[in-house]
Formats: C-alpha cells, sequence, structure tokens
C-alpha cells in the first residue's frame, strides 16, 4: 500500500502565482530606483537644501521598498512552488544559478535601502523654541 503525500497545498499555490505576478514588475521598479537615485545623487551634487534632499532621500527609499518586495517576489517564484512549505527545498533551490542570482539581488537592495536610511536622508530639521 502506498502513501501519497499533497506535493503543495493550495495556500502555496496561490502566494506562488500572486508572487509570479509581482514579479513581472520588477524592471520597471528597478527602473523607478534608479531614476530616484540620480535625483538624489543631483541634488548632492548642486548643494541643494536638506528639505529637498530628504524628500528626495524618501522617494528613493520608497522606491527601493517597492523593488524590493517585487525582487523578494520574483526569488520565492524562482524557488517554486514546493518551497514554500518545505524548507529543504528552499535551501536547494537558493544554491541553482537562478536563485543565487535572485538572492544577490536582493541582498544588494536591502544593503542600498539600509545605507540610504542610515547615511542618505539627512536629519528632519526640528524647530528651535525661542527663548524669553
Amino acid at each position: 500500500m502506498a502513501f501519497f503525500r499533497p506535493r503543495v497545498s493550495r495556500e502555496a499555490e496561490v502566494r506562488y502565482h500572486a508572487d509570479q505576478e509581482i514579479s513581472k514588475s520588477f524592471p520597471e521598479l528597478l527602473d523607478k530606483a534608479r531614476q530616484a537615485e540620480q535625483t538624489v545623487r543631483e541634488l548632492r551634487a548642486a548643494a541643494a537644501d536638506d528639505i529637498e534632499l530628504l524628500a528626495a532621500a524618501r522617494e528613493f527609499d520608497k522606491a527601493l521598498t517597492d523593488a524590493l518586495r517585487a525582487a523578494e517576489a520574483g526569488q520565492r517564484a524562482t524557488f517554486g512552488v514546493k518551497a514554500y512549505d518545505d524548507r529543504i527545498a528552499r535551501r536547494k533551490a537558493r544554491a541553482t544559478p537562478a536563485g543565487r542570482m535572485w538572492t544577490d539581488e536582493v541582498e544588494r537592495l536591502r544593503t542600498l535601502r539600509e545605507e540610504n536610511r542610515l547615511w542618505g536622508m539627512p536629519p528632519v530639521p526640528r524647530p528651535v523654541p525661542a527663548t524669553l
């Protein structure tokens, strides 16, 4: 008598197809992040005031976050539907060339976002209280 194990859960299939759809927008989101980065660089080179630089850095952070979410979805979709339920399948998929490419891209985007959050955003200007 053979025991059959279900291949994947229905939830994993739904998440897999959703990640495939989200990852399709990755190139456009990455281009948007590059344009936002270019804007930040131009403002820094022009010695813009902190308010403009802060707004541009926040836009860059938002664009990086969107691109990172799409890259993570692409990574999960590349790993395959079994990887949603099984950590061993996820680990094996990470070792493939396509899995490694997505993992490197996700790590690069996370590093870029953290660098922007730590060093790219000027401090928020605080009003100075008037003394009597």
